[in-house]
């Protein structure tokens, strides 16, 4: 059996639980290497005070609207591609994997440039106050300019994923989270180049990633061939496309909106909440990276069993991805609830009001993060079967019809408490949403289960 035909009964054979802990494991553990630099950057330039953590937690969201257009043509392409491998289209699958990597590079670099250009007024509106703006600058301009890298590395993750090559995904993922690790406290420390060696470690280690996806491209093992001259942009691949990539990118949008809400309202109350808010936003986004990380996983099986009507293994993917996604929060969240002083106190050098806000906000975040894996499922897998408005609408529900509202209102209210509480309160409404689309949805499959039964009966001509 060919490495094709073995990746093709992966997604539409192989038992369920094998099937996601072949899919999904690889690319959690990726993610969770991913976050964990992400993290082990504050950790280290935690030590060289707070405005320089304010800085970073100030650029953060400059870098997620750069990646979302890796995955607004990354995860746009990988639900199209899975519903396509799973009816047979190869050729179809592979102009839309060549289109898709290369019209991310082009997005990319245009808006790096526009990005660029008006750096210092982006920065003083994410939320830098006039301590913490020579850092964010020095940090967010090469971190910046490397991101280009990671756009391609989310695009190759996303299509890569959805031929069934996870462990691709874990090598290029792991090894630039690692070497990430390795250089951090040498440019950052020894090197002496303070925030600048953090962001220069970052572009290093996204370089060897998108080597590693290369290689794998160049070396015939994917089912694509990523060449120029086979991208098609054709209206039917475009609608496809961006009918799932424009809800995800909206989703990534609405994430950068929401951390940048959160330093503007934290700005008023000094460098302390704004850095001590950023830690806690990168420690959640650990365990949501890790779900998601997860779910890529899960979305591949899911698009392929749609696409080729296998409605009882796609119920069965649904049912395990929730049972365990939830579990995995649960496990996570009550670690933040019940060590959150220790966990901050990781990431400042003593700064009392630092630990004060981040105990407080981690424990209330650990909380509602509990939901965050039934919710995450469902929000993917509308996606995965291109039903793109209401993926679109359960998308933007916790970041943005949830959030945003809060965020604005609560603190004018509730002061900082206002913005410690704002992501549990939405949390806790987004899930409620999700679980009443949820229900719908299921009324529909069991519905398309039904008639596709009918149709194969003896007696009855197919449809």
């Amino acid at each position: 059996m060919n490495e094709q035909n073995k990746k093709m009964k992966l997604l539409g054979e192989t038992p369920i639980p094998n099937a996601l802990l072949a899919m999904g494991l690889p690319t959690m553990v990726g993610m969770m290497i991913n976050a964990l630099y992400n993290l082990v950057d504050a950790y280290f330039v935690g030590g060289l005070g707070t405005s320089q953590m304010g800085a970073i937690s100030v650029a953060y969201p400059i870098g997620q609207v750069v990646v979302g257009l890796g995955l607004l043509f990354g995860n746009g392409a990988a639900s199209y591609i899975s519903r396509l491998l799973g009816r047979g289209e190869s050729e179809a699958a592979n102009k839309t994997a060549s289109t898709a990597i290369y019209s991310s590079i082009v997005s990319g670099a245009v808006i790096i440039i526009g990005t660029l250009i008006f750096l210092s007024p982006i920065l003083k509106l994410l939320g830098a106050t006039p301590s913490i703006l020579p850092y964010a600058r020095a940090y967010a301009g090469i971190y910046i300019v490397s991101s280009i890298f990671n756009v391609f590395n989310v695009t190759m993750n996303n299509i890569v994923t959805s031929e069934g090559a996870a462990k691709t995904t874990m090598l290029a993922l792991l090894s630039g989270a690692l070497l990430n690790m390795i250089l951090d406290p040498v440019f950052i420390y020894v090197l002496n180049w303070g925030v600048a060696g953090a962001a220069i470690a970052t572009a290093i280690s996204q370089v060897v990633s998108t080597l590693v996806y290369l290689g794998y491209a160049l070396s015939k093992k994917s089912a694509f061939s990523f060449r120029l001259k086979d991208c098609c942009f054709s209206k039917k691949m475009m609608r496809e496309i961006m009918k799932i990539g424009i809800p995800t990118l909206v989703f990534q949008l609405l994430t950068s909106l929401a951390i940048a809400l959160v330093n503007v309202k934290a700005k008023g109350y000094g460098d302390s909440v704004v850095a001590g808010m950023g830690v806690v936003t990168r420690i959640i986004s650990m365990g949501s990276l890790m779900v998601f990380g997860f779910i890529k996983g899960f979305q591949p099986i899911a698009g392929y069993s749609y696409g080729a009507k296998k409605y009882n293994r796609l119920n069965e993917a649904i049912r395990t991805s929730i049972i365990w996604s939830t579990v995995f929060c649960v496990i996570f969240g009550l670690l933040l609830v019940i060590f959150p002083s220790a966990i901050i106190a990781q990431f400042t050098t003593g700064d009392v009001e630092f630990i004060h806000i981040g105990q407080n906000a981690l424990r209330a975040n650990g909380l509602s993060f509990m939901l965050f894996g039934f919710y995450t499922v469902y929000s993917s897998l509308f996606l995965a079967l291109g039903k793109a408005g209401q993926g679109f609408f359960l998308g933007v529900c916790r970041q943005g019809i949830c959030f945003v509202p809060v965020i604005l209102i609560l603190p004018m209210v509730w002061d900082v408490n206002g913005i410690m509480y704002a992501q549990p309160i939405a949390d806790v409404l987004s899930a409620v949403i999700a679980a009443f689309m949820a229900v719908r949805l299921h009324r529909e499959l069991g519905a398309s289960k039904s008639v596709a039964g009918v149709s194969r009966a003896p007696g009855n001509k197919k449809v």
